[in-house]
Protein backbone atom coordinates (compact mmCIF):
# COMPACT_ATOMS: atom_id res chain seq x y z
CA UNK A 1 0.00 0.00 0.00
CA UNK A 2 1.78 2.95 -1.05
CA UNK A 3 -0.31 6.21 -2.37
CA UNK A 4 -1.01 10.02 -1.86
CA UNK A 5 -4.41 10.71 -0.97
CA UNK A 6 -6.88 13.57 -0.57
CA UNK A 7 -9.34 11.34 1.71
CA UNK A 8 -8.46 11.03 5.34
CA UNK A 9 -5.97 8.00 5.99
CA UNK A 10 -7.27 4.90 7.38
CA UNK A 11 -4.39 3.94 10.17
CA UNK A 12 -6.19 0.02 10.70
CA UNK A 13 -5.67 -0.46 7.60
CA UNK A 14 -2.41 0.80 6.76
CA UNK A 15 -1.74 -1.79 9.51
CA UNK A 16 -3.80 -4.09 8.27
CA UNK A 17 -1.91 -4.12 4.73
CA UNK A 18 2.02 -5.02 6.60
CA UNK A 19 0.16 -7.88 8.55
CA UNK A 20 2.51 -11.14 8.13
CA UNK A 21 2.86 -14.45 9.73
CA UNK A 22 6.62 -13.45 9.46
CA UNK A 23 6.71 -10.38 11.00
CA UNK A 24 6.96 -10.39 14.69
CA UNK A 25 6.55 -6.53 14.55
CA UNK A 26 4.54 -3.56 13.24
CA UNK A 27 6.24 0.03 13.63
CA UNK A 28 3.67 2.36 12.88
CA UNK A 29 4.55 6.42 12.43
CA UNK A 30 2.00 8.76 12.27
CA UNK A 31 2.33 11.87 11.16
CA UNK A 32 -0.31 14.67 11.93
CA UNK A 33 -0.92 18.30 11.93
CA UNK A 34 0.23 20.23 14.99
CA UNK A 35 -1.08 23.93 16.25
CA UNK A 36 2.38 25.46 15.90
CA UNK A 37 5.12 25.71 14.35
CA UNK A 38 8.65 28.13 14.73
CA UNK A 39 6.38 30.07 17.53
CA UNK A 40 4.01 30.43 15.23
CA UNK A 41 0.36 29.68 15.57
CA UNK A 42 -0.73 27.38 12.48
CA UNK A 43 -4.35 27.28 11.58
CA UNK A 44 -4.27 24.44 9.19
CA UNK A 45 -1.93 23.11 6.57
CA UNK A 46 -2.15 22.61 2.48
CA UNK A 47 -0.28 19.98 1.00
CA UNK A 48 0.43 19.85 -2.66
CA UNK A 49 2.29 16.74 -4.69
CA UNK A 50 3.47 15.66 -7.75
CA UNK A 51 0.79 12.41 -7.98
CA UNK A 52 2.90 10.06 -9.94
CA UNK A 53 6.74 10.78 -9.11
CA UNK A 54 5.34 11.20 -5.52
CA UNK A 55 4.49 7.23 -5.43
CA UNK A 56 7.21 6.00 -7.80
CA UNK A 57 9.77 7.77 -5.07
CA UNK A 58 7.68 6.27 -2.48
CA UNK A 59 8.15 2.74 -3.77
CA UNK A 60 11.51 3.84 -4.35
CA UNK A 61 11.92 4.12 -0.56
CA UNK A 62 9.85 1.48 0.04
CA UNK A 63 12.57 -1.15 -2.35
CA UNK A 64 15.04 0.35 -0.62
CA UNK A 65 14.52 -0.08 3.10
CA UNK A 66 13.10 -3.50 2.04
CA UNK A 67 17.15 -4.12 0.58
CA UNK A 68 18.62 -2.49 4.28
CA UNK A 69 16.67 -4.60 6.57
CA UNK A 70 14.29 -7.56 6.68
CA UNK A 71 10.98 -5.43 5.75
CA UNK A 72 7.83 -8.07 5.69
CA UNK A 73 5.79 -5.49 3.87
CA UNK A 74 5.29 -1.55 4.42
CA UNK A 75 3.00 0.63 3.81
CA UNK A 76 3.17 4.49 2.91
CA UNK A 77 0.60 6.32 2.54
CA UNK A 78 0.65 10.48 2.45
CA UNK A 79 -2.54 12.90 2.53
CA UNK A 80 -2.64 16.39 0.53
CA UNK A 81 -5.12 18.89 -0.01
CA UNK A 82 -6.07 21.30 3.14
CA UNK A 83 -5.62 19.40 6.53
CA UNK A 84 -7.10 20.96 9.61
CA UNK A 85 -5.17 20.70 13.09
CA UNK A 86 -5.34 17.01 14.24
CA UNK A 87 -5.62 15.25 10.56
CA UNK A 88 -3.49 12.69 10.09
CA UNK A 89 -1.00 13.82 7.29
CA UNK A 90 1.47 10.49 6.41
CA UNK A 91 1.23 7.31 7.93
CA UNK A 92 4.06 4.57 7.72
CA UNK A 93 3.48 1.12 8.64
CA UNK A 94 6.73 -1.42 8.51
CA UNK A 95 6.60 -5.04 9.12
CA UNK A 96 9.54 -7.11 10.32
CA UNK A 97 10.56 -10.22 11.98
CA UNK A 98 12.25 -8.43 14.91
CA UNK A 99 11.29 -4.79 16.07
CA UNK A 100 14.74 -3.11 15.93
CA UNK A 101 14.43 -3.83 12.42
CA UNK A 102 10.80 -2.28 11.81
CA UNK A 103 11.82 0.94 14.37
CA UNK A 104 15.03 1.72 12.38
CA UNK A 105 13.53 0.96 8.84
CA UNK A 106 10.22 3.28 9.99
CA UNK A 107 12.86 5.78 10.63
CA UNK A 108 14.44 5.73 7.59
CA UNK A 109 11.60 6.11 5.24
CA UNK A 110 9.82 9.18 6.98
CA UNK A 111 13.33 10.66 7.07
CA UNK A 112 14.10 10.07 3.31
CA UNK A 113 10.66 10.91 2.35
CA UNK A 114 10.75 14.15 3.71
CA UNK A 115 14.00 14.73 1.55
CA UNK A 116 13.43 13.25 -1.50
CA UNK A 117 9.89 12.54 -2.35
CA UNK A 118 7.96 16.10 -4.05
CA UNK A 119 5.61 16.90 -1.46
CA UNK A 120 5.05 20.58 -0.47
CA UNK A 121 3.57 21.94 2.63
CA UNK A 122 1.70 25.38 3.25
CA UNK A 123 1.28 26.47 6.82
CA UNK A 124 -1.65 28.74 7.15
CA UNK A 125 -1.41 31.18 10.18
CA UNK A 126 -3.78 33.42 11.30
CA UNK A 127 -1.74 36.60 9.69
CA UNK A 128 -0.37 34.67 6.72
CA UNK A 129 0.91 31.59 5.02
CA UNK A 130 4.12 30.01 4.41
CA UNK A 131 5.66 26.90 2.19
CA UNK A 132 8.10 25.02 4.01
CA UNK A 133 9.77 21.87 2.84
CA UNK A 134 7.48 18.80 3.74
CA UNK A 135 7.36 17.63 7.37
CA UNK A 136 10.69 19.59 8.74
Amino acid sequence: MIEITDQPIEVQSCIDAVQSERAGAVDVFIGTVRNHNKNKEVVRLEFEAFDTMAVKKMKELADEASRRWPVEKIAIVHRKGVLEIGAIAVVIAVATPHRKDAFDACRWVIDTLKEVVPIWKKEIYENGEEWLEAHP
